[in-house]
């Protein structure tokens, strides 16, 4: 497998080589959709505020991968002239993705009626919290609200706990930037058969309830229970959870097939009475106190050389750190280095497309001259926009 290449080459390579992206620069997973899709190959513009202020969490440019693998255009939107602009910029794209409150794009003659009466075969992605329409619409959330919303904070925590925030990567990264992502690609695979642009509504909430199908449907099947940590996947399970080793660190344990747990219990090992009585629930609160009891044996590391040749599905659980220097993912070269950044590296690979790590934007990429002419913009024009301040620094 060839591994991504650095730096900004003339021409894109990747699968989506020739696709042009325009994102409306915004927080949560829009940005992550763009850096994707941006590293698969397409040619990003991000449109951000001429006079857009410094994020909550501001990163210096060397660490900022909301702004990597793009060209920058500070553009007054506010501006009836900057409006237009983009929408001419919108006739030479394929895509456009956005991830406003809805009415936003609307308030500023930019929303999906406007832009495909003057580009019919642009996909625009619309990402948010809550979708379109609806009562909570226009309501402010981050992945812990659409998760509470979705049934699925509910659901994540140990019996008797709170619930517990997944970080930010159930609703934003995967109901939100993947989902977008998706629904984009299937827009652009009906394009090609009709010529014809449509609106992607991508929405958190659901998003993330998608992923959350398969518990739907055992729940459905009384095969799930309604309270967190009672159930095979949430801790309720003494052969699915973590533990404390030794040296403070933890395992993880997760043998649900059979076969599996029979290895697992042989190396432990587990007393028999127990490895006989897998799916037994009587069983389970005095297996789970002999597994924790003899885990505490030996160090994360110990353990890790144990089963380290089985199928037992028995892993250390490493640091974000020490996750970059476990030998299956340098061997892989799952993350990659770019400048002071070591990062995970673009995912999915492709057999027949090379990627191309995306890095910080150069003083070129940010420069209106040098976007604009891409667009077959006359530079007499361009000229006279600089000057008219339409642009931000």
């Amino acid at each position: 497998m060839a591994t991504p290449q650095t730096g900004a080459p003339a021409v894109k390579t990747g699968p989506l080589a020739g696709l042009r992206v325009i994102e409306m620069a915004g927080l949560g997973p829009v940005p992550l959709a763009a850096l994707m899709l941006s590293e698969m190959g397409a040619e990003v513009l991000r449109i951000e505020r001429a006079d857009s202020k410094e994020p909550l969490l501001s990163l210096p440019e060397a660490y900022d991968l909301d702004r990597h693998g793009r060209s920058i255009l500070k553009l007054d939107l506010k501006r009836p002239d900057g409006a237009e602009l983009l929408l001419r910029l919108a006739e030479k794209t394929d895509v456009l993705i956005e991830g406003f409150r809805p009415g936003v794009m609307e308030r500023l003659g930019l929303g999906p009626d406007v832009v495909l009466e003057r580009s019919p075969g642009l996909i625009y992605g619309r990402l948010t919290g809550f979708g379109q329409d609806g009562p909570l619409a226009r309501r402010a959330g981050h992945d812990i609200t659409y998760l509470a919303y979705a049934g699925l904070l509910h659901a994540i925590g140990r019996r008797g706990a709170p619930p517990v925030p997944p970080l930010n990567l159930v609703a934003d990264q995967g109901g939100g930037a993947m989902m977008l992502i998706a629904g984009v690609l299937a827009a652009l695979f009906q394009r090609s058969r009709t010529g014809k642009g449509q609106v992607v509504d991508a929405a958190m909430v659901e998003g993330a309830s998608m992923l959350a199908a398969p518990i739907h449907a055992f729940m459905a099947a009384e095969l799930w229970s309604d309270s967190r940590g009672e159930n095979l996947l949430d801790s309720g399970a003494p052969f699915y959870d973590t533990y404390q080793t030794a040296d403070g660190q933890h395992i993880a344990i997760g043998c649900l097939e059979p076969q599996f747990f029979a290895e697992f219990a042989e190396l432990l090992p587990l007393d028999e009475r127990f490895a006989r009585s897998q799916y037994d629930r009587t069983s389970w609160p005095a297996m789970r106190a002999a597994i924790a009891d003899r885990i505490r044996e030996k160090t994360r590391d110990e353990w890790a050389d144990v089963f380290a040749a089985t199928d037992a599905c028995v892993a250390p659980v490493l640091s974000l750190t020490e996750a970059r220097d476990h030998p299956h993912n340098r061997a892989r070269q799952s993350f990659v280095r770019s400048v002071r950044l070591e990062r995970p590296a673009p995912s999915p690979r492709f057999s027949q497309a090379l990627q191309t790590l995306a890095v910080a934007p150069t003083a070129a990429d940010s420069q209106p001259a040098s976007v604009l002419v891409r667009f077959g913009v006359d530079e007499t024009e361009i000229e006279a926009l600089v000057r008219s301040g339409l642009f931000g620094q």
